[in-house]
């Protein structure tokens, strides 16, 4: 055990030392996330009537364009025939309608010969001319007419479509919202039926506290547990993180979106998860508990990292040593220069991060030895 002048030996038996290690140091942001399937669709009913069958249940694996559910088809079979039947009776008034006008068109032609030989007189003539004009005003009555009715018919037509319902995408169902004998009601909402999810890739909503947010982002690495398997870490990467907040009991917090891949089907929608979000690394680099750092000697800081002053272990008892420190963490820092593996440091029990006063010029010494002003 070392010790100065100025120290008692029962003093020096309550310092720690440490020694400069080589390993891995990390910067992390930890959060909680909830995992959802990145791609699903909420299948719903876009007419209304009762839910006549439905063909799938939850955990079904289906394929794009499946069958899923009919509805009642009776009454949209009703609306259908009805403009099929008003259809078909106006295109024959349209047909007796364009008889009597060539028969007018006849009329009026004989009347125009007969007016010149004084046969008739002018307002015969007229009459026959009104009576054709009349006939080709019905023609394009009719025609307009049957134009709305065959509207009409398509969009029954349509709405019969919508009483089977397909599979909009593979993948598996996921939740089921309806019973067959079920009514629905689509004239104010969409309801839903059943819900098909992707799980090959699944997403992570994870809650960041604004603190951190700003630390993260796009296309960052981060690794997660769930509460079912804490032993086993899954790999994403951030997709999105979105700009709008949640406030939740006066915490603000940003939502980042993880995409990870399933292909093994472990991961399951719902499920709690613990995210590690890696913001800086720094590997093979010398390092040293935090709590062992001096005095932080502001003058002296560069572009490359913060200097600090520690108490070295040597041969002729402790010495000052100036460091210089890159990524630091909570637990650990990176020694940059001023130390090797090996190295032993006096942890002062005294905060380098609370000892600013050498921008001023203090020059407190190291722990033990008194203040140098």
């Amino acid at each position: 055990m070392y010790y100065s002048q100025n120290q008692t030996k029962e003093q020096a038996k309550k310092q720690e030392v440490v020694s400069a290690s080589i390993g891995t140091i990390e910067d992390s942001v930890t959060a909680q996330g909830t995992l959802e399937p990145k791609d699903y669709v909420d299948v719903g009913a876009q007419v209304s009537g009762q839910l006549k069958k439905l063909y799938v249940d939850i955990g079904y694996m289906v394929k794009q364009g499946d069958l899923l559910a009919e509805l009642d088809p009776q009454v949209y079979e009703t609306v259908l025939k009805g403009d099929q039947a008003k259809l078909a009776s106006l295109q024959a008034q349209l047909e007796q309608q364009k008889a009597q006008t060539e028969y007018d068109r006849l009329q009026y032609a004989r009347a125009a010969k007969l007016i010149a030989s004084g046969a008739i007189s002018k307002g015969d003539l007229e009459e026959k001319d009104k009576a054709l004009k009349v006939a080709e005003a019905t023609i394009k009555s009719l025609e307009a007419q049957i134009a709305e009715v065959q509207a009409s018919l398509d969009k029954d037509q349509v709405n019969l479509s919508y009483t089977k319902i397909y599979a909009p995408m593979d993948g598996v169902v996921s939740d089921k919202s309806a019973r067959e004998g079920q009514t629905l009601n689509a004239n104010q909402t969409t309801p839903t039926i059943v819900q098909i999810a992707n799980l090959n890739t699944m997403t992570i909503r994870a809650e960041i506290a604004e603190a951190d947010v700003m630390r993260l982002k796009p296309d960052m690495d981060s690794t997660f547990t769930t509460m079912g398997e804490q032993e086993h870490k899954w790999k994403g990467k951030i997709r999105q993180i979105l700009p709008t907040p949640e406030v939740v009991n006066d915490v603000v917090l940003y939502n980042a979106l993880i995409d990870v891949e399933n292909v093994d089907g472990q991961l399951m929608n719902g499920m709690s998860t613990q995210v590690s979000f890696v913001v800086a690394r720094a590997e093979n680099a010398v390092q040293l508990p935090t709590r062992a750092l001096g005095y932080h000697l502001v003058d002296k800081d560069s572009d490359k990292g913060k200097v600090y002053r520690v108490s070295v272990v040597t041969s002729q008892g402790p010495q000052d040593r100036e460091v210089l420190v890159g990524l630091m963490t909570r637990s650990s820092v990176q020694v940059l220069d001023g130390l090797m593996q090996g190295d032993q440091v006096i942890v002062t029990g005294t905060s380098g991060q609370e000892l600013k006063d050498s921008k001023k010029g203090k020059d407190m010494g190291p722990p033990g030895m008194g203040a140098r002003l």
